[in-house]
């Protein structure tokens, strides 16, 4: 399952999605650490194919681990080469600019 929520702001749809067993977890490598806070990425519990749906709306969005990250190169909305890995955990960010 993936955790993803939802925050508007402004006119952006920002989400944050990851893997839902990831919740909670730190991860470093050398000088790079990605938080996956429960307070920013805990929300609904939804499938890969309810992810697509939450990607398409989103203007901005904050991606970890791989089920996560697989289904955004899928859509093609991220470049593989352009996953920065963290411990071997995948994390992508997404920006649509206008």
């Amino acid at each position: 399952m993936i955790s993803v929520r939802v925050y508007h702001q402004g006119d952006d749809v920002v989400i944050g999605a990851c893997d839902e067993h990831l919740l909670g977890k730190k991860f470093r490598k050398g000088k790079l650490q990605i938080d996956v806070a429960k307070r920013f990425y805990e929300g609904e519990r939804i499938d890969k194919k309810t992810l697509e749906s939450f990607l398409h709306d989103a203007t901005i969005a904050n991606l970890v681990g791989d089920e996560t990250v697989t289904c955004a190169i899928d859509l093609g909305l991220v470049d593989p080469d352009c996953i920065l890995k963290i411990k071997g955990v995948p994390h992508a960010q997404i920006v649509h600019m206008i």
